[in-house]
C-alpha cells in the first residue's frame, strides 16, 4: 500500500502475525526514517526475524499495514551461516547476482555500468584480491562481506541486515561494523543483533527491543547502566 513519505521510509501500523495459532508479532507500530540506524535486538523466537520478512514482502502480516515509500530500493543481507557455500560461484559472480532482477536472472546480461557497480562494490570491500575465488574457500567474515556487497550493488537506500556478526571473531566483527558505518553516511541501516559490547560501544543508536510486542525503541542504554525497558 502507498502512502506520502518524507523522511519516514517504511512505516508498521498496528501490524501483528502468527505461524498457525501461535502469535508471533502482536500490535507492532514502528517508523524507519531516513539515514536511520536502527538496531534490533530481543531473545530468540522474539519475532525479529519475521520482522524483517514481513518488510521484505516475504510474508503477509495477519492484520495492520505496511508503508513503504515508493521508490526506495531495499537490500537485504542474511546470515552467511545460512547461505549454501557448496555452490559453485566466484566472489565477482555472487556480488553480480545482486545486479539481475530475480524473475529473469538466468537471461541476464551484464552492462558495463553492471561490471563497474560490481568492480566498484569489491575494491569498497578491499577484496580485490579474491574476487576469483570460490564462494565455498572463504572464511565467515570474507563471506559475510561478499553477502553485503551482494545487496550494496544495487545501491539501495535501505540495508537490512540479520546478525551480520553472528559467528565472527572480534576482528572480523570490527570490521564489519566499520563498514556499516561507512555505508551510515548515505543509507538507511536495520540491523538485526546481539551483540551488546557494539552497542555499548554506539549509545547514540536508537535500539528496538522485540519480544512479540515492542518492549523499548529509543537509544540504547549501556549494560553496565541500567536495563533498556
Amino acid at each position: 500500500m502507498e502512502r506520502t513519505l518524507t523522511l519516514e521510509q517504511i512505516i508498521l501500523k498496528n501490524i501483528s502475525f502468527s505461524y498457525k495459532k501461535e502469535k508471533v508479532l502482536e500490535n507492532i507500530h514502528l517508523t524507519v526514517r531516513e539515514k536511520e540506524f536502527l538496531s534490533i535486538i530481543g531473545p530468540n523466537g522474539g519475532g525479529k526475524t519475521t520482522l524483517i520478512k514481513l518488510i521484505l514482502g516475504l510474508i503477509k502480516p495477519n492484520a495492520g499495514e505496511i508503508f513503504i515509500k515508493p521508490g526506495i530500493r531495499i537490500g537485504y543481507v542474511p546470515q552467511y551461516a545460512k547461505f549454501d557455500r557448496s555452490f559453485p560461484i566466484s566472489v565477482y559472480d555472487t556480488i553480480m547476482m545482486g545486479r539481475m532482477n530475480p524473475k529473469i536472472r538466468w537471461f541476464h546480461k551484464n552492462t558495463k555500468e553492471d561490471k563497474k557497480a560490481v568492480k566498484d562494490t569489491i575494491e569498497t570491500l578491499g577484496m580485490e584480491s579474491l574476487a576469483k575465488k570460490q564462494i565455498g574457500k572463504l572464511s565467515g567474515g570474507q563471506l559475510q562481506k561478499v553477502l553485503m556487497g551482494r545487496a550494496l550493488v544495487s545501491d539501495p537506500d535501505v540495508l537490512i541486515l540479520d546478525e551480520p556478526t553472528a559467528n565472527l571473531d572480534k576482528d572480523n566483527k570490527k570490521e564489519i561494523y566499520e563498514l556499516l558505518r561507512s555505508f551510515h553516511t548515505n543509507k538507511t541501516i536495520l540491523l538485526i543483533t546481539h551483540d551488546v559490547e557494539y552497542l555499548d560501544q554506539n549509545e547514540d543508536r536508537d535500539v528496538v527491543l522485540l519480544n512479540r510486542k515492542i518492549i523499548y525503541k529509543g537509544q540504547h542504554k549501556s549494560s553496565e547502566g541500567k536495563e533498556s525497558k
